[in-house]
């Protein structure tokens, strides 16, 4: 086994070795060491590290028009980030997405890689900082506190995109059940009791429509990440900045993604200013509060074979039990649950982050940065586990739905309005009591004839208002 070999890095505690092939250096090094907690690593999330190239770049390019960078080196910077912007060095990106530092090992980790990579392009060895400095050049004009949460916004905007495409998917997949089941009489329910007939389309179609709404609550709230705070430096004073670079890093930051980015009107507060993540995360809470309600209803529609509601199949992915020969569990709306469960965890911890800041900046940033990037993604993921593993392989049981709309104590609602509420509730209370049909009591009692009642009683009647 090879030796691993080393370079000598220092910064303000000292000096510290570094592996000699790392792109990072000193400050990730301490970020590494320090920082032992979640095993979730920056190159875990994609999106982030492209965000922050992007940053990077753009702070480059503006610094360059500036003046405030020479040619030569402008272009190393922006040859590394586009390299990292199509997907190279990611594996250099290795800081616990937790940590304390308000994301300073973060901002550190990137200002590293892209110095060490332009370094590399310029023609000089890894380390050799006074050609190309990860503070003086490739941080020029920035702070963690602007240039952290710019990237963070950014990927989180990358990520909304995915999230509602594979909602889009959802949705169209509980439409086209809606389409297949249009025509199943079914029983709804209310409080879990008997309540009304229904079609299985009404039901699904509704699922569809209510999910379809949190397509708009989440762009609506993604909006609000657009502004950024690029030129605020330390606390939003442009410390260190040249005058001009907000508006230019902006502009570039738009020209590069193609999205329209605005810079913050007051810096000082938009910098500490955690309102748009606390906004977003209860976007992604309601869309989780609705996704676990639908699963809820599936399992209870599903629910049986024999002994539950039995009205839905869902398709069974693996055996459900050690000990019980037979039995299959709804085990992807149970996952799905879950998953929202830790989404709706997660806001509350952004929440307390959120509320934590003090003064001129808020130094809780790391958690919800790594709370929102495990929502988004598992969000994700799990919808699109819902939609191929659960929802597509559905199928209804038809002829079992029919049968408990026929034997309901329900279908008295439809009566009231040619009998009375009165003489209503006297009939259903009777037919609860000695198991008896509402129909044959009806009939029995000369309420109304056969034909009357036929029409009346006739489920496909009761799916819409009646003249």
């Amino acid at each position: 086994m090879a030796e691993e070999k080393f370079r000598i890095e220092s910064d303000l505690l000292g000096e510290l070795q570094v592996p000699a092939n790392a792109y990072y250096g000193v400050q990730t090094q301490r970020g590494i060491n320090n920082y032992k907690i979640s095993n979730t690593k920056m190159s875990d999330y994609p999106e982030f590290v492209i965000s922050i190239a992007y940053v990077k770049l753009a702070a480059a390019e503006a610094n360059r028009a500036l003046g405030q960078l020479d040619d030569k080196v402008a272009d190393a910077i922006s040859q590394a980030c586009r390299e990292i912007i199509d997907g190279k060095f990611h594996e250099n990106f290795p800081v616990d997405m937790i940590q304390g530092g308000a994301g300073t090992s973060v901002n550190m980790n990137a200002n590293e890689v892209i110095a060490n990579r332009a370094l590399e392009i310029m023609g000089y060895e890894r380390g050799d900082y006074q050609h190309c400095s990860p503070n003086d050049h490739v941080n020029c004009a920035q702070s963690t506190n602007d240039a952290y949460p710019t990237a963070i916004r950014y990927a989180f905007i990358r990520m909304n995109k995915g999230l509602v495409e594979s909602l889009k998917s959802l949705i169209e997949t509980f439409r086209m059940k809606a389409e297949e089941f249009k025509d199943v009489i079914k029983m709804g329910r209310t409080q879990l009791q008997d309540a009304v007939p229904m079609t299985a389309g009404q039901e699904f179609g509704a699922f569809a429509n209510n999910l379809e709404e949190e397509i708009a609550n989440l762009e609506r709230n993604v909006r609000l990440l657009f502004e950024i705070n690029m030129g605020g430096t330390a606390i939003g004073t442009g410390l260190n900045a040249t005058p001009g670079f907000t508006d230019l890093c902006t502009a570039k930051m738009s020209e590069f993604t193609g999205e329209k980015f605005l810079a913050a009107d007051d810096l000082v507060e938009a910098t500490p200013d955690t309102g748009a993540y606390v906004s977003y995360s209860a976007a992604l809470k309601r869309l989780a509060v609705k996704l676990s309600k639908t699963c809820n209803d599936l399992r209870l529609m599903a629910s049986g074979p024999r002994c539950g509601l039995h009205e839905i199949n869902l398709p069974p992915m693996a055996p459900g039990s050690s000990i019980m020969p037979g039995k299959v569990n709804p085990v992807i709306p149970e996952v799905t649950n879950q998953v929202c469960f830790k989404v709706i965890g997660n806001d509350t911890a952004i929440c307390f982050a959120a509320e934590a800041g003090q003064l001129q900046l808020n130094v809780m940033e790391p958690v919800i940065t790594e709370c929102l990037f495990e929502s988004i993604t598992w969000l994700t993921r799990v919808i699109d586990t819902l939609k191929e593993k659960c929802v597509k392989g559905i199928t209804v049981n038809r002829e079992h739905c029919l049968e408990m709309v026929k034997n309901s104590i329900g279908i008295v609602t439809a009566l009231n309005p040619h009998i009375g509420y009165k003489n209503s509730t006297k009939i259903a209370k009777e037919a609860l009591e000695t198991n008896r049909s509402v129909y044959d009591l009806v009939l029995e009692k000369g309420i109304l004839t056969k034909e009357k009642l036929d029409e009346i009683l006739d489920p496909a009647n009761m799916l819409k208002p009646q003249v």
